[in-house]
């Protein structure tokens, strides 16, 4: 649990979680969105998968990356929804 937190802790890797919420996107254009380097969000997305954080899709010679699995938007939207309760307060 504590390696799921370090990586969530990661402002970048949370860049590019939060980028990959809604659609499965390339590695390039999730570059382009966070103003990185591709190799740069290729390292954050190794270590990501591997953690079950995100999931890859091949589609002919793509590679295209999305959010794991629901659990994840789970505890994204969750932490999202506790941040607009506390600029409420």
């Amino acid at each position: 649990m504590s390696e799921i937190f370090r990586l969530l802790g990661d402002p970048t890797r949370l860049g590019i979680l939060l980028c990959c919420l809604e659609e499965a996107k390339a590695v390039g254009r999730i570059a382009d969105e966070l103003s990185l380097q591709q190799t740069s969000v290729s390292r954050h997305l190794r270590l990501l998968r591997g953690a079950g954080l995100v999931a890859r899709e091949r589609d002919g010679k793509w590679v295209f990356y999305r959010v794991g699995d629901d659990h994840v938007r789970s505890i994204l939207a969750n932490v999202v929804a506790h941040l607009d309760e506390e600029a409420d307060v």
